[in-house]
């Protein structure tokens, strides 16, 4: 059976959440966004990576801290494993840090160590060419999964496969209360 992993640049996934007014991710089923992309394939890893928000002083930085410790128990409790980056602030400007890199050393890592068949990269960061390049010459199929209203065209010129969601593919996995 085809081994497949799931890595899902959490930042990204969910801005283009956002775009599309369905980032409630507090309300998304992650299991079943996740077995929609792998079919009938073994899913034998599936990982969110995303900033880590540090519970500062602030009223706004407690909440976005709960909320992002919601998110991950939330991960978990549906089989996802995540990796946190962390948030560097540059001009009074969050940029998250360490993310794109780990998603690229585990796509390679994970290829050179024949962990996988097949993987679906949600995410729209052209950063992540030569990772995709360097899986598929080691035999690895790579499945870019991107956002039909805001396209990656680097990641669908350089990846085998592709699958580009619309709102109405993702609105399923959204469970409003």
């Amino acid at each position: 059976m085809t081994r497949t992993i799931i890595l899902v640049d959490g930042s990204n996934f969910y801005f283009k959440l956002k775009e599309l007014k369905l980032h409630h991710l507090l309300e998304f089923s992650f299991s079943s966004f996740a077995q929609f992309l792998a079919g009938k394939t073994k899913i034998v890893q599936a990982t969110y990576y995303i900033g880590a928000v540090k519970a500062g002083r602030s009223e706004k930085s407690k909440i976005l801290h709960a909320n992002q410790q919601k998110l991950l128990s939330r991960l978990r409790s549906q089989g996802f494993t995540y990796y946190l980056g962390y948030l560097l602030k540059s001009d009074g400007v969050y940029k998250e840090k360490g993310v794109d890199v780990k998603i690229a050393t585990d796509l390679l890592l994970g290829a050179c160590q024949d962990k996988y068949d097949r993987a679906f990269l949600v995410s729209s960061d052209s950063d992540l060419v030569p990772a995709v390049e360097g899986a598929q010459e080691l035999g690895k199929i790579v499945t870019y999964v991107g956002f039909k209203h805001q396209p990656s065209y680097a990641l669908l010129q350089t990846c085998r496969r592709s699958m580009l969601l619309t709102k109405e593919e993702l609105r399923l996995f959204v469970k409003k209360a």
